[in-house]
């Protein structure tokens, strides 16, 4: 394991890095301590990373290659950094759903932990929400009729009270049907297995629907996070500007 100098040198280095932009040389960094000195001495370094730095790594993974990173980080440490990957203006929210599915669904992972993990965070629902942002309908349907299908809504959606009182029904689709570990089966587990949150996130989903027709953008919802334009954010180019001491005492 690697001793504390080193380990804090490490963290210095990768956060010197991250903060010049460079988010491939600071998981180069990382990925160089796990191969020379095992996973364990990776974890430790990672315990001591505040979020927005392993978010600046884990967010912009590459399907095409193993993230070592991605395969260590905790549920806990996983929850921390999705709750503030809002900062970064992705409108597409492709980088949430890519570093969402490659993590809560690697082989190891307990996805209901992770799931949970993010749930217990204050704006954890909300980060969820993004993550179905896009697929807004079909939740609705599969909270009322317990498929995707759209055309078998009648598109009266289901009150609180009803949500409340179907959460425990038998699935009409069992998970493996819908096993793409992607937003379907995200959605089957919150709703199958964590059926508060399901709701929790649904009733957001919907107050950010209702605030789409009526025209608001998400800077009008809420004020100024510290945001910036995705363009800047793209593979490893820029991380959102700092706001260090108010984002790790909000975690």
């Amino acid at each position: 394991m690697t001793d504390k100098t080193n380990a804090i040198a490490l963290i210095a280095k990768t956060q010197s890095l991250i903060a010049a932009g460079d988010i491939t040389g600071a998981e180069a960094a990382l990925v160089e301590l796990a191969d020379a000195e095992g996973d364990q001495a990776l974890m430790v370094v990672l315990a001591q990373l505040p979020p927005k730095d392993i978010l600046a790594v884990i967010r912009e993974y590459d399907t095409s290659k193993e993230s070592v990173i991605n395969l260590l980080v905790t549920p806990e440490q996983f929850a921390r950094a999705v709750v503030i990957e809002k900062q970064y203006k992705d409108l597409t929210r492709t980088h949430l759903r890519g570093m969402m599915n490659s993590i809560i669904f690697r082989d190891d992972a307990d996805t209901v932990e992770f799931l949970t993990a993010i749930g217990d965070l204050e704006g954890g629902a909300e980060a969820l929400a993004d993550y179905f942002s896009e697929k807004w309908s079909r939740i609705e349907a599969f909270a009322r009729t317990g498929t995707f299908d759209t055309m078998e809504d009648d598109g009266d959606m289901l009150s609180e009270s009803a949500l409340l009182g179907s959460a425990y029904v038998k699935p009409r689709v069992e998970e493996d049907e819908v096993a793409d570990q992607d937003w379907m089966q995200l959605a089957w587990i919150l709703r199958h297995k964590i059926p508060d949150l399901f709701i929790e996130m649904l009733l957001v989903l919907r107050a950010k629907a209702r605030a789409h027709d009526a025209g608001l953008s998400e800077d009008d919802e809420e004020d100024d996070d510290g945001k910036v334009e995705t363009s800047a954010t793209d593979r490893g180019q820029a991380t959102p500007a700092a706001r260090d001491s108010d984002e790790e005492s909000a975690i």
